[in-house]
């Protein structure tokens, strides 16, 4: 399935399956978009699917955002799984 991002009021809305075929363009397009925000919130409601490829590129994004001092939102279900492999990635 494609993945499509959209953007409402500040949000980002990803929608469709976040995996090796689409994570490069996913991670190029949140890392182009927030080059000149102060807090960046990805919505995963819609997501059907992240594989290991799509949590080495949301795991890329919040490299970055630490790098540059953003502060970084993932919400929606099955978030709570990407903040403890974030957690977990991060401890050790």
């Amino acid at each position: 399935m494609a993945l499509t991002i959209t953007e409402q009021n500040g949000i980002y809305f990803a929608a469709g399956a976040i995996n090796v075929m689409t994570a490069l363009s996913f991670k190029n397009h949140i890392e182009t978009v927030m080059l000149n925000l102060e807090d960046l919130v990805i919505n995963i409601e819609n997501v059907t699917e992240i594989d290991t490829g799509g949590m080495i590129a949301l795991r890329s994004i919040y490299a970055y955002t630490v790098k540059h001092d953003i502060k970084f939102f993932v919400v929606g279900t099955g978030c709570k799984e990407v903040y403890d492999d974030l957690y977990l990635s991060n401890v050790a």
